[in-house]
């Protein structure tokens, strides 16, 4: 699918749309809203012909003539609103999204209310945008839901179009999960966004978070970037926004705005000039700001005059009680430091308290020396990135927060703690006393990467991204009739490749591993599979390679330990495994036997080249707790080592990156292209079999929980009893039937 939806329409939700009504004396107007989401995604809505879901501002006051009117104008831009009455905007709008989710997620939980927030509005606000999306879906349509206002919205949209490839991107920070664990609602928000089938974010940092929260909250494992929920795939990616770096260019290009810049500058004198430009929100570090300006005055009180900070504060949420108190008190800052170092010529701080066109911005930026963006923490921030697409002249210093987003991708930027007022006075202080060279050799090295990674890369790479998602469909558990049928079916191929796991699928679990042996029942089965024409067999288990030659050797079928890492054909050798003891497996040995040794019921099982770490005794609720923490211990601890820590049945384990069991599927397949293939497995490691396994292939997960597998049974006893009808007729001992 290409950016324009080749293959269906795009249909954008967002919580408003790109035009905001506005009713003046002459009428209803729609007026275009500025703005990353807005300028990104105005390209392939105009372009195409899919549909922009929002809210359109408030509609009340008009006379019914008035608003039929703009809702007329607004459908023939293929917007659709989503109308709010004045309680939702209130209780979803301020009081849950702006009240509750806002400062969560910028780490500022000491603003959450005391009283309880309307959760329920959330929800219905999250159904409305369901409905209307459901209502126009038509088959090859991708839906993009964006941002925090809606994160139930994949999940009730999932709901209602089961086979709708949905995706979603947050515009804000995911916090760690030590923080997101504080809200109330967190596994309904998580469960929520897993409706999707990429879900993305600015930053690998924002993509961790939310994969600690999945594991420690939902019990939810990904890999490295997916994971596995309700039998589907869902991927997860970092992909920072980038800013429309053609607009800003043309800006910087026109002799007029130039002009502009060139008249603001001359009338400031000879002054440096620092620039922040902000909506005025308590997570944009204004006080810190300008008490770091302050520190600067103080320290260097013979600068006052020779720096000028021009600061532009856009007011938003205006009719939110916590957010006129914060104004009033950035209003009297701004005085009293004006009121401390001005002068009857000279204003040290230059306030505009209200909101500029693109134009009017890129004035600003070609007239400024530093650019100030140190906000306390912030999801990405396009005002650094779009200062730099201005900068065609090479010069300008960007001071920008390490707590941006944007400051991963900007490393020579000169960063700063905002929560440190001498730092932030230090770091004006060397970007106004930068020398030229070395301003144009920061600005050199920033400008590529923001030119490169523009607004509209981002919004053809997460298109392109989500058209490739992998589809799996997976039928609900069948009958054993049905699946037995699905058996025949292969059989009736003429060739079948059989690849079976073995704890938990050919047994149940046993204590302790090494009592977990396979009876001769289940020898003999095998053995005959194996003999029958046409069919060949092969177990793939995290078991060594001892206990499988000591069990299964003799019996005509292939053999694979340690989940791939050494193989054997059903009459050959065991394939060479890597040399020596890994570097890494000592130090991850002795940790393991460390926590062990205080977990009754927890023990550790050494492989050749693995660890298992089991807690199969271990009390239920504790075992789960100790498992996570230990898996993201171990994930910190070998962060720089190629080796992959897997969850399976009651047991962690870790072992060589790169190694699992659907490699071991595909190569087989690939052994056998004319072979239908059946596969059985029951826990984590065995997902990646399903998902190797070629389409049309029969897979069946063992036991309870989510899978990519088509079909489900309960235990390993229906599992023989499934096996018995791949024996030819007069071999099978019980029909499935």
């Amino acid at each position: 699918m290409g950016m324009n939806g080749d293959s269906g329409r795009i249909l954008i939700v967002a919580n408003r749309l790109p035009v905001t009504v506005s009713n003046g004396d002459d009428g209803p107007r729609t007026v275009p809203s500025t703005g990353g989401l807005a300028t990104g995604l105005r390209v392939p809505h105009e372009s195409g012909t899919g549909l922009w879901f929002g809210w359109p501002g408030p509609l009340r006051g008009m006379r019914a003539p008035q608003k039929q009117a703009v809702l007329a104008r607004l459908r023939e831009q293929r917007f659709v609103p989503i109308e709010l009455s004045r309680a939702e905007v209130d209780n979803y709008y301020n009081e849950f999204s702006n009240g509750v989710l806002w400062p969560t997620f910028h780490y500022l939980i000491e603003r959450l209310p005391l009283t309880t927030p309307n959760w329920r509005d959330y929800v219905a606000v999250n159904e409305r945008f369901a409905d209307a999306v459901a209502a126009a879906w038509k088959p090859g349509d991708v839906v993009w839901v964006h941002d925090f206002h809606l994160m139930l919205l994949p999940a009730l949209l999932r709901q209602r179009l089961p086979d709708a490839r949905i995706g979603f991107f947050l515009h804000i920070p995911f916090p760690s999960t030590e923080v997101f664990r504080v809200l109330p609602w967190r596994e309904e928000l998580l469960r929520g966004l897993l409706g999707a089938d990429l879900i993305g974010f600015h930053t690998l940092s924002y993509l961790r978070h939310f994969a600690a929260s999945l594991l420690r909250l939902l019990g939810i494992e990904v890999e490295i970037d997916r994971c596995l929920y309700q039998g589907r795939e869902v991927r997860l990616a970092a992909l920072p926004m980038g800013v429309d770096v053609g607009t800003f260019a043309t800006f910087a290009a026109d002799p007029a705005v130039q002009a502009e810049a060139q008249a603001l500058r001359a009338s400031l004198g000879s002054a440096r000039v620092v620039l922040g430009i902000d909506r005025l929100d308590y997570t944009k570090g204004l006080p810190r700001r300008l008490l770091g300006f302050e520190r600067l005055l103080e320290q260097r009180p013979k600068d006052a005059p020779r720096v000028q900070l021009i600061q532009v504060a856009v007011t938003s949420r205006e009719d939110v009680k916590e957010y006129q108190t914060f104004k009033r008190g950035v209003d009297e800052l701004v005085g009293r430091i004006n009121g401390r170092f001005g002068t009857p010529d000279h204003q040290p701080i230059r306030y505009i308290n209200r909101g500029l066109s693109p134009r009017d911005v890129a004035v600003q930026y070609l007239a400024a020396d530093v650019m100030l963006v140190t906000p306390l923490r912030d999801g990405l921030n396009l005002v650094a990135k779009e200062f730099v697409a201005t900068r065609e002249d090479g010069d300008g210093v960007l001071v920008l927060s390490e707590f941006a987003g944007a400051a991963a991708e900007m490393p020579e930027a000169l960063q700063c703690n905002p929560y440190d007022i001498d730092g932030v006075a230090r770091a004006i202080a060397t970007a106004v006393d930068m020398p030229e060279a070395e301003r144009r050799r920061r600005m050199t090295s920033l400008r590529p990467a923001v030119i490169r990674h523009d607004v509209h890369g981002w919004v053809r790479t997460f298109l392109g991204e989500l058209a490739t998602h992998p589809t799996h469909p997976v039928e609900p558990v069948a009958s054993l009739p049905s699946i037995a049928q699905a058996l025949h079916g292969a059989r009736e191929v003429g060739r079948v490749l059989l690849v079976l796991d073995y704890d938990g699928t050919l047994v149940d679990f046993a204590l302790r591993p090494e009592l977990a042996t396979p009876d001769s029942a289940l020898r003999d089965l095998l053995g005959r599979l194996a003999a029958t024409p046409g069919l060949e067999v092969h177990v793939v288990s995290g078991r060594d390679r001892s206990f499988l030659d000591r069990w299964f050797a003799g019996l005509g079928i292939g053999l694979h330990a340690e989940h791939g890492l050494v193989s054997r054909t059903a009459v050959g050798e065991w394939s060479a495994p890597p040399g020596g003891e890994p570097d890494w497996r000592p130090r991850v040995v002795a940790l393991l036997q460390r926590v062990a040794a205080h977990i009754p019921g927890a023990f550790l099982e050494v492989k050749a080249q693995s660890v298992a770490w089991h807690y199969r005794q271990v009390e239920p609720a504790f075992a789960t707790t100790v498992a996570m923490e230990l898996r993201l211990h171990l994930l910190e601890l070998l962060s720089n080592v190629g080796v992959a820590v897997v969850e399976g049945n009651r047991v962690l384990e870790v072992r060589p990156q790169g190694v699992h069991k659907g490699q071991v599927l595909a190569r087989l397949a690939a052994a056998n292209p004319q072979a239908a293939v059946v596969v059985f497995g029951d826990d984590r490691t065995d997902e990646d079999m399903f998902l190797a396994a070629p389409a049309g292939a029969v897979t069946v997960h063992v036991g309870g929980g989510d899978s990519a597998a088509r079909f489900q049974v309960p235990d390993p006893g229906t599992v023989r009893l499934l096996l018995r009808a791949l024996l030819p007729r007069a071999q099978g001992e019980t029909s499935a039937h």
